[in-house]
Parts: structure tokens; C-alpha cells; sequence
């Protein structure tokens, strides 16, 4: 088991037990995301010292060696419908994270309502190291939180963003100690999960209104890492990062 689903008194529960997706890892996240019913809030977390540092290159790197037309179609077969159910709940979802939030991560935690991080926790695009753009509906959900300017920036660079910038900048709600990131995230959904839920229901609905770019989003990241996941500068890159030395990009 590589995600855990626990349903108790209107919580229900999604936890991480690795830190790298695999397809495995994605397919029992979109079980347990769509196994949320009846429940009042939910709240998202993981097991270990990361939240999640993304895709698991591992696999990532078979499926290149396989196809690499069809490398990139875990975007649209299992990123997407999941950014899409996580967004889609009506209920308040509560996001605890700590350690590394990189990637598919940063998507997973921004589809959430409200996010809770440890003091040390830090937070990275990290596509363009690799060659690629955005997926997860980071190209929508970074420029709604953080404005043109820094989101682009951040997807270009790649700059790792501390907890304390995340919480200047608006990408989380509360940071507090490492050791009470659970704590603190399981507090506020219980409170959510003892709230007025209809209100909440309309909170998120108005909410979703202003934001329905993230479909479209969603659709145009499938079409550039598609793309992406066939040129020179990726593989070579995905090589280099494993193999724990620095890429040279030669411009395709």
C-alpha cells in the first residue's frame, strides 16, 4: 500500500507513505480521493521526512527508454483526473506538509484549501532542472497565488522557496515547528470537519467560479510535456540528475 484512506467522525484522512510517485503511488491516490464520501473535510498528508518530491524519475526513465512519445502520458492519465478530484471536493481540504513539496508535490499541496508547513519545509518547481515546463496545474495555481512575476519566475529558475517566503507570499496558510505540522493540520481539519458544512460547500463553490481556468490548464501542460519529454535536453538531463551531475543543455 502505497496510500492510505481512514475515514473517522467526517475526517477523512489521505496519507502518503512515499515521497515519489510512481504509477502505483498515483492510481491509489486517485482511489482514495475518490473514495472521499460523506465526510465533512479532509485532510492530505504523508508518512516520512518529504511531502512529496514529484514524479519518481526511476520509472520515468523506463518509460522513456520504452517510448518516449508516449513517456509523458502519465500527465494526462494520472496527474490531471487527480489535480482535478482533489479540486473538485466540496468539502475543506487541509494540506500538511513537510520536508521537500517539489513538483507534481507543489501541485498535489496547491489544490488544497488550506496549507499547514513545518519551519523547514521548502518548496521547488524543479521541470525546467529536467527539461521540462509544468504539469499538476502549476502554470494556473502559481500565478493565482503568487501573481505573473514570481510564478513565472519560480518555474523558470526553479528556486527552492522556504517556509517563511511561502507564507509571505501566500502559498500556505500557517507555518509552525516540524514536529507540529500534524498536529496543527489535523486541528484545523476537525475543526473544519465540526463546521458548518453547507456554508463551506458554497465558500468553495464561489471560489471554483473565479477559478475555472484550471481545467484548460491542465489541459494545455499535458500538450507542452508531451512535447518536452522528447527532446535531447530532457533525457540528457533526467541522466545527469540521477547519475547526480549537472546538465548540459543544448537547446532541443
Amino acid at each position: 500500500m502505497t496510500v492510505r484512506l481512514d475515514i473517522s467522525d467526517g475526517l477523512a484522512t489521505i496519507t502518503l507513505e512515499r515521497s515519489s510517485l510512481d504509477i502505483d503511488t498515483k492510481v491509489a491516490f486517485q482511489k482514495a480521493v475518490d473514495g472521499v464520501r460523506g465526510v465533512r473535510a479532509v485532510l492530505i498528508t504523508a508518512e516520512g521526512k518529504n511531502f512529496c518530491v514529484g514524479q519518481d524519475l526511476g520509472e520515468h526513465v523506463a518509460a522513456l527508454e520504452a517510448d518516449p512519445a508516449t513517456a509523458m502520458n502519465t500527465v494526462e492519465v494520472h496527474y490531471n483526473p487527480l489535480i482535478r478530484a482533489i479540486a473538485a471536493l466540496e468539502v475543506p481540504v487541509v494540506v500538511a506538509i513537510g520536508g521537500a513539496c517539489v513538483g507534481a508535490g507543489l501541485g498535489i499541496a496547491l489544490a488544497g484549501d488550506i496549507r499547514v508547513a513545518g519551519s523547514k519545509t521548502s518548496f521547488a518547481t524543479a521541470f525546467t532542472g529536467i527539461g521540462l515546463a509544468s504539469d499538476s496545474g502549476l502554470s494556473y495555481a502559481l500565478v493565482e497565488a503568487l501573481g505573473s512575476s514570481r510564478a513565472v519566475g519560480l518555474m523558470l529558475l526553479g528556486d527552492k522557496v522556504t517556509a517563511d517566503q511561502a507564507l509571505a507570499w501566500g502559498l500556505v496558510h500557517r507555518v509552525v515547528a516540524d514536529d507540529d505540522v500534524q498536529e496543527t493540520a489535523l486541528a484545523l481539519a476537525r475543526k473544519l470537519a465540526d463546521g458548518p458544512t453547507e456554508a463551506y460547500r458554497h465558500v468553495k463553490s464561489l471560489a471554483r467560479a473565479s477559478a475555472n481556468g484550471l481545467s484548460d490548464a491542465l489541459d494545455r501542460e499535458a500538450v507542452a510535456q508531451t512535447a518536452l519529454g522528447q527532446t535531447a535536453d530532457h533525457n540528457a538531463a533526467v541522466d545527469a540528475f540521477l547519475a547526480k551531475k549537472k546538465p548540459t543543455f543544448i537547446g532541443s
